[in-house]
Protein backbone atom coordinates (compact mmCIF):
# COMPACT_ATOMS: atom_id res chain seq x y z
CA UNK A 1 0.00 0.00 0.00
CA UNK A 2 1.26 3.52 -0.70
CA UNK A 3 2.56 4.87 2.62
CA UNK A 4 2.55 8.63 2.12
CA UNK A 5 -0.34 10.80 3.27
CA UNK A 6 -0.52 12.43 -0.17
CA UNK A 7 -0.96 9.03 -1.87
CA UNK A 8 -3.64 8.05 0.68
CA UNK A 9 -5.53 11.29 -0.05
CA UNK A 10 -5.38 10.62 -3.79
CA UNK A 11 -6.69 7.09 -3.38
CA UNK A 12 -9.46 8.23 -1.03
CA UNK A 13 -10.50 10.81 -3.64
CA UNK A 14 -10.64 8.10 -6.33
CA UNK A 15 -12.77 5.83 -4.10
CA UNK A 16 -15.11 8.68 -3.18
CA UNK A 17 -15.50 9.88 -6.77
CA UNK A 18 -16.17 6.32 -7.93
CA UNK A 19 -19.13 6.35 -5.54
CA UNK A 20 -20.29 9.76 -6.81
CA UNK A 21 -20.07 8.48 -10.40
CA UNK A 22 -22.14 5.36 -9.75
CA UNK A 23 -24.93 6.97 -7.73
CA UNK A 24 -26.97 8.68 -10.50
CA UNK A 25 -26.88 5.77 -12.96
CA UNK A 26 -29.74 3.69 -11.51
CA UNK A 27 -31.77 6.83 -10.79
CA UNK A 28 -32.51 7.11 -14.51
CA UNK A 29 -32.52 3.32 -14.95
CA UNK A 30 -33.62 0.55 -12.58
CA UNK A 31 -34.81 2.79 -9.72
CA UNK A 32 -36.77 5.05 -12.07
CA UNK A 33 -38.38 2.02 -13.71
CA UNK A 34 -39.42 0.70 -10.28
CA UNK A 35 -40.90 4.09 -9.39
CA UNK A 36 -42.88 4.27 -12.63
CA UNK A 37 -44.07 0.67 -12.29
CA UNK A 38 -45.37 1.26 -8.76
CA UNK A 39 -47.14 4.42 -9.97
CA UNK A 40 -48.97 2.35 -12.61
CA UNK A 41 -47.24 3.77 -15.69
CA UNK A 42 -47.68 1.58 -18.77
CA UNK A 43 -44.79 -0.54 -20.05
CA UNK A 44 -44.62 1.35 -23.37
CA UNK A 45 -43.96 4.65 -21.57
CA UNK A 46 -41.37 3.03 -19.30
CA UNK A 47 -39.65 1.58 -22.36
CA UNK A 48 -39.65 4.98 -24.07
CA UNK A 49 -38.05 6.60 -21.01
CA UNK A 50 -35.19 4.11 -21.31
CA UNK A 51 -33.88 6.35 -24.11
CA UNK A 52 -32.79 8.95 -21.56
CA UNK A 53 -29.53 6.97 -21.25
CA UNK A 54 -28.36 8.21 -24.67
CA UNK A 55 -25.98 10.89 -23.23
CA UNK A 56 -23.74 8.15 -21.81
CA UNK A 57 -23.09 6.94 -25.36
CA UNK A 58 -22.16 10.32 -26.84
CA UNK A 59 -20.34 12.02 -23.96
CA UNK A 60 -17.15 12.21 -26.05
CA UNK A 61 -18.83 14.98 -28.08
CA UNK A 62 -18.67 17.57 -25.29
CA UNK A 63 -15.69 16.18 -23.37
CA UNK A 64 -13.28 18.58 -25.20
CA UNK A 65 -15.13 21.56 -23.69
CA UNK A 66 -14.40 20.18 -20.21
CA UNK A 67 -10.72 19.93 -21.15
CA UNK A 68 -10.58 23.46 -22.54
CA UNK A 69 -12.68 25.50 -20.08
CA UNK A 70 -12.35 25.80 -16.30
CA UNK A 71 -15.02 27.29 -14.01
CA UNK A 72 -13.42 30.31 -12.27
CA UNK A 73 -11.95 30.10 -8.75
CA UNK A 74 -12.56 26.37 -8.28
CA UNK A 75 -9.53 24.94 -10.08
CA UNK A 76 -8.78 22.40 -12.79
CA UNK A 77 -11.23 19.43 -12.71
CA UNK A 78 -12.55 20.35 -9.23
CA UNK A 79 -14.68 23.16 -10.68
CA UNK A 80 -16.53 20.86 -13.07
CA UNK A 81 -16.93 18.28 -10.29
CA UNK A 82 -18.63 20.75 -7.95
CA UNK A 83 -20.84 22.22 -10.67
CA UNK A 84 -22.04 18.89 -12.08
CA UNK A 85 -22.70 17.47 -8.61
CA UNK A 86 -24.70 20.51 -7.50
CA UNK A 87 -26.60 20.43 -10.79
CA UNK A 88 -27.33 16.73 -10.28
CA UNK A 89 -28.68 17.49 -6.80
CA UNK A 90 -30.95 20.17 -8.26
CA UNK A 91 -32.08 17.84 -11.06
CA UNK A 92 -32.93 15.02 -8.64
CA UNK A 93 -34.88 17.42 -6.41
CA UNK A 94 -36.73 18.71 -9.47
CA UNK A 95 -37.54 15.17 -10.62
CA UNK A 96 -38.82 14.30 -7.12
CA UNK A 97 -41.48 16.99 -7.50
CA UNK A 98 -42.76 15.75 -10.86
CA UNK A 99 -45.39 13.19 -11.81
CA UNK A 100 -45.00 11.26 -15.04
CA UNK A 101 -48.77 10.76 -15.20
CA UNK A 102 -49.46 14.51 -15.00
CA UNK A 103 -46.68 15.59 -17.37
CA UNK A 104 -44.77 12.74 -19.02
CA UNK A 105 -42.85 15.09 -21.33
CA UNK A 106 -41.49 17.25 -18.48
CA UNK A 107 -40.60 14.13 -16.46
CA UNK A 108 -38.67 12.80 -19.47
CA UNK A 109 -36.83 16.13 -19.82
CA UNK A 110 -35.81 15.97 -16.15
CA UNK A 111 -34.59 12.38 -16.51
CA UNK A 112 -32.66 13.28 -19.67
CA UNK A 113 -31.07 16.26 -17.90
CA UNK A 114 -29.96 14.03 -15.02
CA UNK A 115 -28.47 11.50 -17.46
CA UNK A 116 -26.62 14.31 -19.29
CA UNK A 117 -25.25 15.73 -16.02
CA UNK A 118 -24.31 12.23 -14.83
CA UNK A 119 -22.42 11.55 -18.08
CA UNK A 120 -20.70 14.94 -17.71
CA UNK A 121 -19.69 14.09 -14.14
CA UNK A 122 -18.27 10.79 -15.43
CA UNK A 123 -16.15 12.70 -17.96
CA UNK A 124 -14.50 14.86 -15.32
CA UNK A 125 -14.16 12.02 -12.76
CA UNK A 126 -12.38 9.84 -15.32
CA UNK A 127 -10.12 12.78 -16.18
CA UNK A 128 -9.44 13.63 -12.52
CA UNK A 129 -8.55 10.02 -11.65
CA UNK A 130 -6.14 9.85 -14.57
CA UNK A 131 -4.55 13.22 -13.76
CA UNK A 132 -4.13 12.74 -10.02
CA UNK A 133 -2.75 9.19 -9.82
CA UNK A 134 0.91 8.27 -10.30
CA UNK A 135 1.60 5.45 -12.76
CA UNK A 136 2.28 2.94 -9.95
CA UNK A 137 -1.09 3.81 -8.33
CA UNK A 138 -3.27 3.22 -11.40
CA UNK A 139 -3.99 -0.45 -10.69
CA UNK A 140 -5.09 0.15 -7.09
CA UNK A 141 -6.85 3.34 -8.16
CA UNK A 142 -8.80 1.48 -10.82
CA UNK A 143 -9.91 -1.14 -8.29
CA UNK A 144 -10.98 1.48 -5.73
CA UNK A 145 -12.93 3.28 -8.43
CA UNK A 146 -14.81 0.07 -9.29
CA UNK A 147 -15.40 -0.51 -5.55
CA UNK A 148 -16.92 2.93 -5.04
CA UNK A 149 -18.98 2.70 -8.23
CA UNK A 150 -20.49 -0.67 -7.28
CA UNK A 151 -21.27 0.50 -3.74
CA UNK A 152 -23.20 3.43 -5.17
CA UNK A 153 -25.10 1.17 -7.55
CA UNK A 154 -26.12 -1.02 -4.60
CA UNK A 155 -27.41 2.09 -2.83
CA UNK A 156 -29.27 3.69 -5.75
CA UNK A 157 -30.29 0.48 -7.52
CA UNK A 158 -31.01 -1.78 -4.54
CA UNK A 159 -31.29 -0.03 -1.17
CA UNK A 160 -33.40 2.70 -2.79
CA UNK A 161 -36.11 0.09 -3.51
CA UNK A 162 -36.12 -0.91 0.16
CA UNK A 163 -36.39 2.74 1.23
CA UNK A 164 -39.25 3.32 -1.21
CA UNK A 165 -41.08 0.31 0.27
CA UNK A 166 -40.47 1.42 3.86
CA UNK A 167 -41.21 5.11 3.32
CA UNK A 168 -43.97 4.62 0.77
CA UNK A 169 -42.56 7.48 -1.28
CA UNK A 170 -40.24 7.49 -4.28
CA UNK A 171 -40.02 11.33 -4.28
CA UNK A 172 -38.55 11.13 -0.76
CA UNK A 173 -35.94 8.65 -2.02
CA UNK A 174 -34.92 11.02 -4.83
CA UNK A 175 -34.72 13.96 -2.41
CA UNK A 176 -32.43 11.84 -0.22
CA UNK A 177 -30.21 11.13 -3.22
CA UNK A 178 -30.16 14.88 -3.98
CA UNK A 179 -28.88 15.55 -0.44
CA UNK A 180 -26.15 12.94 -0.95
CA UNK A 181 -25.05 14.72 -4.12
CA UNK A 182 -24.87 18.04 -2.22
CA UNK A 183 -22.58 16.34 0.32
CA UNK A 184 -20.52 14.96 -2.58
CA UNK A 185 -20.10 18.49 -3.96
CA UNK A 186 -18.95 19.73 -0.54
CA UNK A 187 -16.38 16.93 -0.29
CA UNK A 188 -15.17 17.61 -3.86
CA UNK A 189 -14.73 21.29 -3.01
CA UNK A 190 -12.89 20.88 0.29
CA UNK A 191 -11.22 17.48 0.63
CA UNK A 192 -9.96 16.10 -2.67
CA UNK A 193 -6.40 17.04 -3.70
CA UNK A 194 -5.65 19.25 -6.69
CA UNK A 195 -4.48 17.69 -9.95
CA UNK A 196 -0.95 17.89 -11.29
CA UNK A 197 0.25 21.14 -12.83
CA UNK A 198 0.89 19.10 -16.00
CA UNK A 199 -2.87 19.06 -16.49
CA UNK A 200 -3.66 22.46 -17.97
CA UNK A 201 -5.95 23.64 -20.77
CA UNK A 202 -4.85 24.98 -24.12
CA UNK A 203 -4.52 28.74 -24.50
CA UNK A 204 -6.84 28.81 -27.52
CA UNK A 205 -9.52 31.32 -28.57
CA UNK A 206 -12.63 30.39 -26.53
CA UNK A 207 -15.05 31.77 -29.14
CA UNK A 208 -13.43 29.70 -31.85
CA UNK A 209 -13.57 26.62 -29.60
CA UNK A 210 -17.33 27.06 -29.07
CA UNK A 211 -17.89 27.69 -32.78
CA UNK A 212 -15.92 24.52 -33.56
CA UNK A 213 -17.98 22.53 -31.07
CA UNK A 214 -21.26 23.71 -32.63
CA UNK A 215 -19.91 22.94 -36.12
CA UNK A 216 -18.97 19.43 -34.97
CA UNK A 217 -22.47 18.86 -33.59
CA UNK A 218 -24.01 20.11 -36.83
CA UNK A 219 -21.78 17.81 -38.88
CA UNK A 220 -22.55 14.85 -36.65
CA UNK A 221 -26.30 15.45 -36.83
CA UNK A 222 -26.16 16.06 -40.58
CA UNK A 223 -24.31 12.80 -41.21
CA UNK A 224 -26.68 10.86 -38.92
CA UNK A 225 -29.86 12.05 -40.62
CA UNK A 226 -28.40 11.92 -44.13
CA UNK A 227 -27.53 8.25 -43.67
CA UNK A 228 -30.99 7.55 -42.27
CA UNK A 229 -32.71 9.26 -45.21
CA UNK A 230 -30.49 7.38 -47.65
CA UNK A 231 -31.43 4.03 -46.14
CA UNK A 232 -35.11 4.98 -46.14
CA UNK A 233 -34.82 6.02 -49.79
CA UNK A 234 -33.71 2.52 -50.82
CA UNK A 235 -36.68 0.99 -49.03
CA UNK A 236 -35.15 -0.11 -45.73
CA UNK A 237 -37.27 0.21 -42.57
CA UNK A 238 -35.56 1.23 -39.29
CA UNK A 239 -38.55 -0.14 -37.36
CA UNK A 240 -38.23 -3.57 -38.94
CA UNK A 241 -38.49 -6.48 -36.47
CA UNK A 242 -35.14 -7.70 -37.82
CA UNK A 243 -32.46 -6.96 -35.21
CA UNK A 244 -29.82 -7.15 -37.95
CA UNK A 245 -31.50 -4.38 -39.92
CA UNK A 246 -31.86 -2.22 -36.81
CA UNK A 247 -28.16 -2.73 -36.06
CA UNK A 248 -27.29 -1.92 -39.69
CA UNK A 249 -29.14 1.41 -39.39
CA UNK A 250 -27.22 2.37 -36.25
CA UNK A 251 -23.84 1.40 -37.69
CA UNK A 252 -24.52 3.16 -41.01
CA UNK A 253 -25.61 6.34 -39.24
CA UNK A 254 -22.54 6.32 -37.01
CA UNK A 255 -20.30 5.61 -40.01
CA UNK A 256 -21.64 8.76 -41.68
CA UNK A 257 -21.97 10.97 -38.60
CA UNK A 258 -18.54 10.55 -37.02
CA UNK A 259 -16.39 11.42 -40.08
CA UNK A 260 -18.62 14.36 -41.01
CA UNK A 261 -18.55 15.68 -37.44
CA UNK A 262 -14.76 15.33 -37.35
CA UNK A 263 -14.42 17.07 -40.73
CA UNK A 264 -16.61 19.96 -39.53
CA UNK A 265 -14.55 20.27 -36.33
CA UNK A 266 -11.35 20.44 -38.40
CA UNK A 267 -12.79 23.04 -40.75
CA UNK A 268 -14.14 25.22 -37.94
CA UNK A 269 -10.97 25.02 -35.86
CA UNK A 270 -12.15 23.10 -32.79
CA UNK A 271 -8.59 23.26 -31.45
CA UNK A 272 -8.93 21.20 -28.26
CA UNK A 273 -10.57 18.30 -30.09
CA UNK A 274 -8.18 18.49 -33.02
CA UNK A 275 -5.02 18.65 -30.92
CA UNK A 276 -6.37 15.99 -28.58
CA UNK A 277 -6.83 13.53 -31.45
CA UNK A 278 -3.47 14.49 -32.95
CA UNK A 279 -1.86 13.91 -29.55
CA UNK A 280 -3.38 10.46 -29.15
CA UNK A 281 -2.60 9.22 -32.66
CA UNK A 282 0.96 10.56 -32.49
CA UNK A 283 1.85 7.95 -29.89
CA UNK A 284 3.32 4.62 -30.93
CA UNK A 285 0.75 1.86 -31.36
CA UNK A 286 -2.27 4.19 -31.19
CA UNK A 287 -4.45 2.23 -33.63
CA UNK A 288 -3.39 -1.10 -32.17
CA UNK A 289 -4.39 0.10 -28.70
CA UNK A 290 -7.88 0.92 -30.01
CA UNK A 291 -8.14 -2.64 -31.34
CA UNK A 292 -6.94 -4.01 -27.98
CA UNK A 293 -9.56 -1.91 -26.15
CA UNK A 294 -12.36 -3.36 -28.29
CA UNK A 295 -11.13 -6.96 -27.99
CA UNK A 296 -10.07 -7.23 -24.35
CA UNK A 297 -13.56 -7.59 -22.82
CA UNK A 298 -15.22 -9.10 -25.91
CA UNK A 299 -15.38 -12.66 -24.58
CA UNK A 300 -16.82 -11.34 -21.32
CA UNK A 301 -19.41 -9.35 -23.27
CA UNK A 302 -20.59 -12.41 -25.22
CA UNK A 303 -20.87 -14.53 -22.07
CA UNK A 304 -22.55 -11.86 -19.96
CA UNK A 305 -25.03 -10.19 -22.28
CA UNK A 306 -27.59 -13.04 -22.11
CA UNK A 307 -26.78 -14.49 -18.69
CA UNK A 308 -30.19 -13.74 -17.15
CA UNK A 309 -32.28 -15.19 -20.04
CA UNK A 310 -29.96 -18.23 -20.12
CA UNK A 311 -30.43 -18.93 -16.42
CA UNK A 312 -34.18 -18.26 -16.22
CA UNK A 313 -35.43 -19.42 -19.62
CA UNK A 314 -32.69 -21.82 -20.64
CA UNK A 315 -32.17 -23.64 -17.32
CA UNK A 316 -35.42 -22.80 -15.46
CA UNK A 317 -33.82 -21.23 -12.40
CA UNK A 318 -36.24 -19.06 -10.42
CA UNK A 319 -35.99 -15.28 -10.57
CA UNK A 320 -35.33 -15.20 -6.82
CA UNK A 321 -32.40 -17.62 -7.06
CA UNK A 322 -30.87 -15.74 -10.00
CA UNK A 323 -31.38 -12.45 -8.21
CA UNK A 324 -29.68 -13.62 -5.03
CA UNK A 325 -26.70 -15.20 -6.78
CA UNK A 326 -26.20 -12.82 -9.68
CA UNK A 327 -27.39 -9.46 -8.37
CA UNK A 328 -26.65 -9.62 -4.64
CA UNK A 329 -23.77 -12.04 -4.08
CA UNK A 330 -22.34 -11.50 -7.57
CA UNK A 331 -21.94 -7.74 -7.27
CA UNK A 332 -19.97 -8.12 -4.02
CA UNK A 333 -17.77 -10.72 -5.65
CA UNK A 334 -17.06 -8.23 -8.44
CA UNK A 335 -15.97 -5.73 -5.80
CA UNK A 336 -13.81 -8.42 -4.16
CA UNK A 337 -12.19 -9.20 -7.51
CA UNK A 338 -11.47 -5.52 -8.18
CA UNK A 339 -9.89 -4.99 -4.75
CA UNK A 340 -7.82 -8.17 -5.12
CA UNK A 341 -6.63 -6.95 -8.51
CA UNK A 342 -5.58 -3.62 -7.03
CA UNK A 343 -3.52 -5.36 -4.37
CA UNK A 344 -1.88 -7.68 -6.91
CA UNK A 345 -1.12 -4.81 -9.31
CA UNK A 346 1.05 -3.13 -6.67
CA UNK A 347 3.46 -6.02 -7.24
CA UNK A 348 3.18 -6.84 -10.95
CA UNK A 349 3.29 -4.82 -14.14
CA UNK A 350 0.27 -3.63 -16.10
CA UNK A 351 1.12 -6.06 -18.92
CA UNK A 352 1.28 -9.00 -16.51
CA UNK A 353 -2.02 -7.97 -14.93
CA UNK A 354 -3.84 -7.61 -18.26
CA UNK A 355 -2.56 -10.99 -19.43
CA UNK A 356 -3.20 -12.89 -16.17
CA UNK A 357 -6.64 -11.39 -15.54
CA UNK A 358 -7.54 -11.85 -19.20
CA UNK A 359 -6.77 -15.57 -18.89
CA UNK A 360 -9.01 -15.74 -15.81
CA UNK A 361 -11.81 -14.02 -17.74
CA UNK A 362 -11.47 -16.59 -20.53
CA UNK A 363 -11.47 -19.55 -18.13
CA UNK A 364 -14.52 -18.18 -16.29
CA UNK A 365 -16.60 -18.57 -19.46
CA UNK A 366 -16.08 -22.34 -19.21
CA UNK A 367 -18.18 -22.20 -16.04
CA UNK A 368 -21.23 -21.22 -18.08
CA UNK A 369 -20.38 -23.90 -20.65
CA UNK A 370 -20.33 -26.56 -17.91
CA UNK A 371 -23.58 -25.19 -16.51
CA UNK A 372 -25.22 -25.31 -19.95
CA UNK A 373 -23.91 -28.83 -20.54
CA UNK A 374 -24.77 -30.42 -17.18
CA UNK A 375 -27.84 -28.38 -16.32
CA UNK A 376 -29.57 -27.39 -13.13
CA UNK A 377 -28.94 -29.58 -10.06
CA UNK A 378 -25.85 -31.34 -11.46
CA UNK A 379 -23.78 -30.51 -8.35
CA UNK A 380 -26.67 -30.42 -5.91
CA UNK A 381 -27.63 -27.39 -3.85
CA UNK A 382 -26.78 -25.66 -0.61
CA UNK A 383 -28.99 -23.81 1.83
CA UNK A 384 -28.19 -20.14 2.27
CA UNK A 385 -29.41 -19.11 5.74
CA UNK A 386 -31.08 -15.73 6.41
CA UNK A 387 -28.65 -12.88 7.05
CA UNK A 388 -28.58 -9.12 7.44
CA UNK A 389 -25.23 -7.40 6.98
CA UNK A 390 -26.73 -3.92 6.74
CA UNK A 391 -25.65 -3.41 3.13
CA UNK A 392 -27.25 -6.67 1.98
CA UNK A 393 -29.84 -8.99 3.56
CA UNK A 394 -31.73 -12.23 2.94
CA UNK A 395 -35.05 -12.61 4.77
CA UNK A 396 -35.51 -16.40 4.53
CA UNK A 397 -33.39 -19.49 3.99
CA UNK A 398 -32.97 -20.16 0.25
CA UNK A 399 -31.74 -23.14 -1.77
CA UNK A 400 -28.86 -22.20 -4.08
CA UNK A 401 -27.56 -24.40 -6.90
CA UNK A 402 -23.88 -25.19 -6.27
CA UNK A 403 -22.85 -25.18 -9.93
CA UNK A 404 -24.68 -21.90 -10.51
CA UNK A 405 -22.95 -20.34 -7.50
CA UNK A 406 -19.55 -21.58 -8.67
CA UNK A 407 -19.96 -20.27 -12.23
CA UNK A 408 -21.28 -16.86 -11.13
CA UNK A 409 -18.64 -16.48 -8.41
CA UNK A 410 -15.73 -17.22 -10.77
CA UNK A 411 -17.14 -14.97 -13.49
CA UNK A 412 -17.69 -12.00 -11.16
CA UNK A 413 -14.33 -12.21 -9.40
CA UNK A 414 -12.38 -12.54 -12.66
CA UNK A 415 -14.51 -9.84 -14.32
CA UNK A 416 -13.78 -7.42 -11.47
CA UNK A 417 -10.05 -8.14 -11.76
CA UNK A 418 -10.07 -7.64 -15.53
CA UNK A 419 -12.00 -4.37 -15.20
CA UNK A 420 -9.51 -2.94 -12.69
CA UNK A 421 -6.58 -3.68 -15.03
CA UNK A 422 -8.52 -2.34 -18.02
CA UNK A 423 -9.23 0.97 -16.25
CA UNK A 424 -5.51 1.27 -15.49
CA UNK A 425 -4.76 0.73 -19.19
CA UNK A 426 -7.16 3.50 -20.25
CA UNK A 427 -5.62 5.89 -17.72
CA UNK A 428 -2.16 5.12 -19.03
CA UNK A 429 -3.16 6.03 -22.59
CA UNK A 430 -4.35 9.56 -21.71
CA UNK A 431 -2.33 12.74 -22.15
CA UNK A 432 -2.77 15.04 -19.13
CA UNK A 433 -3.67 18.06 -21.27
CA UNK A 434 -6.56 16.21 -22.94
CA UNK A 435 -7.54 13.64 -20.30
CA UNK A 436 -11.29 14.23 -20.48
CA UNK A 437 -11.37 13.90 -24.27
CA UNK A 438 -8.99 10.94 -24.46
CA UNK A 439 -10.74 8.93 -21.76
CA UNK A 440 -14.21 9.62 -23.18
CA UNK A 441 -13.08 8.48 -26.64
CA UNK A 442 -11.30 5.37 -25.35
CA UNK A 443 -14.25 4.37 -23.17
CA UNK A 444 -16.51 4.76 -26.21
CA UNK A 445 -14.37 2.17 -28.02
CA UNK A 446 -14.50 -0.02 -24.91
CA UNK A 447 -18.31 0.02 -25.11
CA UNK A 448 -18.39 -1.24 -28.71
CA UNK A 449 -18.31 -4.92 -27.76
CA UNK A 450 -20.76 -4.55 -24.88
CA UNK A 451 -23.33 -2.69 -27.01
CA UNK A 452 -23.15 -4.46 -30.34
CA UNK A 453 -22.73 -8.12 -29.37
CA UNK A 454 -26.29 -8.33 -28.02
CA UNK A 455 -28.12 -8.86 -31.35
CA UNK A 456 -25.49 -11.34 -32.55
CA UNK A 457 -25.62 -13.22 -29.24
CA UNK A 458 -29.38 -13.72 -29.41
CA UNK A 459 -29.31 -15.08 -32.95
CA UNK A 460 -26.22 -17.23 -32.33
CA UNK A 461 -27.47 -18.83 -29.11
CA UNK A 462 -30.70 -19.88 -30.84
CA UNK A 463 -28.84 -21.22 -33.85
CA UNK A 464 -26.14 -23.31 -32.13
CA UNK A 465 -27.50 -23.88 -28.60
CA UNK A 466 -26.22 -22.68 -25.23
CA UNK A 467 -23.22 -25.05 -24.77
CA UNK A 468 -21.75 -24.17 -28.17
CA UNK A 469 -22.53 -20.50 -27.62
CA UNK A 470 -20.47 -20.37 -24.44
CA UNK A 471 -17.61 -22.22 -26.15
CA UNK A 472 -17.82 -19.51 -28.81
CA UNK A 473 -17.56 -16.87 -26.05
CA UNK A 474 -14.35 -18.57 -24.88
CA UNK A 475 -12.97 -18.38 -28.42
CA UNK A 476 -13.87 -14.68 -28.62
CA UNK A 477 -11.71 -14.02 -25.53
CA UNK A 478 -8.59 -15.32 -27.30
CA UNK A 479 -8.02 -12.34 -29.69
CA UNK A 480 -7.93 -9.97 -26.71
CA UNK A 481 -5.18 -12.03 -25.05
CA UNK A 482 -3.23 -12.18 -28.31
CA UNK A 483 -3.55 -8.40 -28.61
CA UNK A 484 -2.15 -7.96 -25.09
CA UNK A 485 0.81 -10.21 -25.91
CA UNK A 486 1.39 -8.45 -29.25
CA UNK A 487 1.34 -5.01 -27.56
CA UNK A 488 3.44 -6.04 -24.54
CA UNK A 489 6.30 -3.62 -25.19
CA UNK A 490 3.93 -0.66 -25.59
CA UNK A 491 1.97 -1.66 -22.48
CA UNK A 492 5.19 -1.97 -20.46
CA UNK A 493 6.13 1.57 -21.45
CA UNK A 494 2.83 2.83 -20.05
CA UNK A 495 3.45 1.01 -16.77
CA UNK A 496 6.91 2.54 -16.42
CA UNK A 497 5.83 6.06 -17.34
CA UNK A 498 5.50 8.52 -14.44
CA UNK A 499 2.90 10.56 -16.29
CA UNK A 500 2.55 11.99 -19.77
CA UNK A 501 2.31 15.73 -20.15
Amino acid sequence: MPSSLAAARRLFAVLFLGFASGLPLALTGQAMQAWLTVDGVDIATIGFLGLVGIPYTFKFLWAPLMDRFEPPFLGRRRGWLVLTQLALAAGLAWMAGLSVQDNAALFAVAALAIAFLSASQDIVIDAYRTDVLAAKERGLGGSLSVFGYRLAMILSGGVSLIWAEQWGSWPRVYLTMAVIMVVAAAVSLTLIPAVSSASRPLASDPRKELAGFLAMLAGFAGGWFAARLGLLAVGLDPDSPSKWLQLAFILAQLAAALPLGYWAARRAGFVTLNQSLDSYFAQSGAWAFLLLIILYKLGDAFAGVLTTPFLIKGLAFTQAEVGIVNKIIGIWLTILGALAAGAVMLRISLYQALLAFGVLQLVSNFGFYVLALLGKGAWGSLTLPPFDLGFVALDAATEIDRLLMTAIAFENVSGGMGTAAFVALLMGLCNHRFTATHYALLSAFAAVGRIYVSPLSGVLSEAIGWPSFFLFSVAMAVPGLLAVWWMRAHIQSLNDEPGRA
